[in-house]
């Protein structure tokens, strides 16, 4: 919020620099019949310090992760910020950093993006990694790009349980191309069905698109997607949860040829849908055909280590009739958050955070299964987010949770989520809940003790292993 004070003087001043006798002749050019000719119906002027008490005022409406227990997922998490992060981040060499086109005085910005592209490799398996993109959407539509770019084919086979809003990122994308998709649907464990996988690799699409955990929690069997892929002629590309890949195996490790992702839980807080960042690697082989900005590391004349951008020739500001793709930028900030996180809390804290992910949301499943009328949706492994079946409407749930501070889930009754559901899968039954390691036992109880309220039982007793309590960043020294 900035004010820029004028006064009477200082406007009669600027208007006879112009050469004006009024403010209304800067715009006599416009047609009269486009010119408001009453005044404005607002409210009178504030000065600033009033400004700020209604602005808080208005802010002190919203409903937030910050005031209600949030179990709310389909790809934006409310995951721990350690506080290093913006200790770091909103530094003045970083927060006022532009595009790192001359390397001789961009070699912070250049070796922090470098990082970057090498904890993503470590986390998917993958050999090279770009620089970051807009988000998870733009990253799995640029990764079917790629694929049709590689593989000279243009048809695509997308699985259901890909988040719908990518998918139609990815329609977006391909929509002036007239390169059709072939959806393939989800069976009744939640997984991609087998045979309608089948059918829809016997027209030789481009790739694959999978989403492991998919939107509705569900693991995917992708050693099995990448070996159907592999014997179309079908690149497999795979959209990750970072926090899943701290507990399962790296989609890399199981044949994806592309992983590409949401990043917003590295580091980066819930902000009413971004800026958030997008994750993308690949197999060494398919370098050339990345989009986005790459950053290598060389020496200079001296022998000194160097950060560069490299294979700009793939970039629409250096040939922009062959580009791979119209991406010239990357979010350098969002993923400067991300390279300091995964920094900071190192190998075990990540791995604390994704188990207590996986452990909180599994003893919440344990506990609202065990309530009468309640029941998983699917059979298949989960992560840290799963499908309910409800006894009454999810949003009903949803609307006295929000009385009850909660953020209780995601209702697909009510939510457009939920009409990409098949009707077999009953959607007007289904609640989302996704759990992270902000989560505590106390808070798990209080959706329970909810859940059962809502639905006319009684709340079980809690049994099995416990969940572990708010998981807490390691010191910085101390990370591993």
């Amino acid at each position: 919020m900035t004010f820029v004070p004028v006064s009477p003087d200082d406007r009669t001043a600027m208007l006879a620099a112009l050469g004006v006798a009024d403010v209304s002749e800067l715009w006599s050019s416009i047609p009269p019949e486009l010119v408001l000719d009453r005044p404005l119906d607002l409210p009178p002027r504030l000065s600033e310090m009033e400004a700020r008490r209604e602005l808080a005022r208005l802010a002190a409406r919203n409903v937030s992760a910050a005031t209600h227990a949030s179990f709310l997922g389909v790809g934006a998490y409310d995951h721990f910020v350690p506080s290093v992060v913006n200790h770091l981040l909103l530094r003045s060499e970083f927060y006022t950093a532009y595009t790192p086109y001359q390397p001789e005085v961009s070699q912070g910005t250049l070796q922090a993006i470098y990082e970057f592209q090498s904890l993503i490799c470590a986390l998917t398996g993958m050999e090279v990694a770009n620089a970051s993109v807009y988000d998870g959407a733009s990253a799995l539509a640029e990764a079917a790009l790629m694929a049709a770019a590689i593989t000279h084919r243009p048809r695509l086979a997308v699985s259901a349980g890909v988040n719908p809003a990518w998918r139609d990122v990815v329609a977006t994308y391909r929509r002036g191309r007239g390169e059709p998709a072939h959806e393939v649907p989800l069976g009744p464990d939640g997984r991609t069905d087998p045979a309608a996988l089948a059918r829809a690799l016997g027209d030789g699409p481009a790739a694959l698109l999978v989403q492991s955990p998919n939107w509705v929690g569900v693991v995917e069997d992708v050693p099995a997607a990448a070996e159907a892929a592999r014997a179309a002629g079908a690149l497999l590309v795979v959209a990750a949860d970072p926090f899943a890949l701290g507990v399962l195996e790296a989609p890399g490790r199981h044949g994806a040829d592309v992983v590409v992702g949401e990043g917003q839980g590295l580091g980066n807080p819930l902000s009413l849908g971004g800026p958030y960042l997008g994750f993308l690697a690949s197999r060494r082989e398919h370098i050339r055909r990345m989009p986005g900005r790459i950053i290598g590391r060389s020496v200079d004349a001296e022998g000194r280590t160097a950060y560069v951008m490299v294979l700009q020739t793939r970039e629409q500001h250096i040939r922009r009739e062959k580009a791979t793709s119209n991406l010239c930028t990357n979010q350098g900030l969002n993923a400067l958050a991300a390279t300091i996180y995964l920094s900071a809390v190192g190998r075990s804290g990540f791995l604390a955070a994704a188990r207590a992910c996986f452990q909180g949301a599994h003893y919440a499943a344990r506990r609202i299964a065990a309530l009468p009328g309640y029941a998983l949706a699917f059979e298949a492994p989960f992560f840290h987010e799963f499908a309910v079946r409800t006894p009454v409407e999810p949003s009903r749930i949803a609307r006295e949770g929000l009385e009850a501070g909660l953020l209780a889930g995601i209702p697909l009754d009510t939510h457009p989520l939920g009409r990409s559901l098949p009707a077999e899968l009953e959607p007007e039954r289904l609640l989302l809940v996704a759990v992270t390691e902000t989560r505590t036992r106390d808070e798990i109880e209080r959706l329970v003790a909810l859940l059962a309220r809502v639905g006319g039982g009684r709340t079980a007793s809690a049994g099995g292993r416990a969940a572990p309590e708010r998981w807490r960043a390691p010191a910085p020294a101390g990370a591993g």
